[in-house]
């Protein structure tokens, strides 16, 4: 059940997003969409009941806004150290580790995705429960993994 609403999800993501309707892109559309659905159909049904999955998918909608936010700030605090006349002062690239309290696969590749789609870090490496992460700054370094964290907590660890 899972591999199909996969397949299906990204089919008709696939069709939307390339445009192309004729036969040798609908195939290879196909054959794609069936390979990543049955390597992947647990990355996107992470197990459980379809209730407690509609849940977590209605609170994983939720984060999307703050997600955006964070990218935002972080954007803005790349320009301000970017056009800063001292900023060669300013950027201290960092390398940093933290463990986190998330347990689930899902939120742990959520939140290493949201700290690579937030400008200023990049998640280097994720080892159990160990993650690794380049920063452009001190101030960067500080706020990670901050609040994102906790929100991805209740959005999609809320059920266990």
């Amino acid at each position: 059940m899972a591999k199909a609403a996969t397949f299906v999800i990204m089919a008709v993501v696939w069709v939307i997003l390339s445009g192309m309707l004729d036969p040798f892109h609908l195939t290879l559309g196909v054959i794609c969409c069936g390979l990543v659905a049955h390597f992947s159909h647990g990355l996107l049904f992470w197990g459980g009941d379809a209730k407690s999955w509609l849940r977590g998918f209605v609170r994983w909608i939720l984060y999307i806004p703050s997600l955006f936010w964070e990218i935002i700030l972080a954007n803005i605090h790349v320009i301000c150290v970017v056009v800063h006349p001292r900023m060669l002062e300013i950027i201290d690239p960092q390398v940093i580790r933290f463990r986190t309290v998330l347990k689930r696969p899902i939120s742990k590749v959520t939140l290493a995705q949201s700290i690579t789609l937030t400008p200023g870090t990049i998640t280097v490496d994720i080892r159990d429960d160990e993650f690794t992460v380049h920063a452009l700054d001190r101030t960067v370094a500080e706020g990670c993994p901050g609040a994102m964290e906790e929100r991805i907590r209740k959005a999609l660890e809320a059920d266990r």
